[in-house]
């Protein structure tokens, strides 16, 4: 019923940036939280950054200061833009969407597939 694709992953030397995309599509009634999580190899997931539907923001510690999550609701999307990136940054990104579909009252979590991040020199 609903789709996630994230987008902008790639490989970036230590200090770079990088913006990621999430755009949700699929019979959607409405949205409401969307945030990013990832997972480095052999490490659990971890929160990275949160934003509600009106636009408040929270951050994890270890991005705090260097990433910024936003969204554009009227293209149900997603960003996360990744600033003074650091090796430990590499991870797969995870795109989270609490939303409710059409011909449905009640809220339901999709992710994404993820997308790829590779800091190193």
């Amino acid at each position: 019923q609903v789709q996630l694709v994230e987008s902008g992953g790639g490989l970036v030397q230590p200090g770079g940036s990088l913006r990621l995309s999430c755009a949700a599509s699929g019979r959607i009634f409405s949205i409401d939280t969307m945030a990013w999580y990832r997972q480095a190899p052999e490490k659990e997931r971890e929160y990275v950054a949160r934003i509600t539907e009106g636009g408040s923001t929270n951050y994890a510690d270890s991005v705090k200061g260097r990433f910024i999550i936003s969204r554009d609701n009227a293209k149900n999307t997603v960003y996360l833009q990744m600033n003074s990136l650091r090796p430990e940054d590499t991870a797969v990104y995870l795109c989270y969407a609490r939303i409710v579909v059409y011909g449905s009252s009640n809220y339901v979590n999709y992710w994404g597939q993820g997308t790829q991040v590779t800091v190193s020199s």
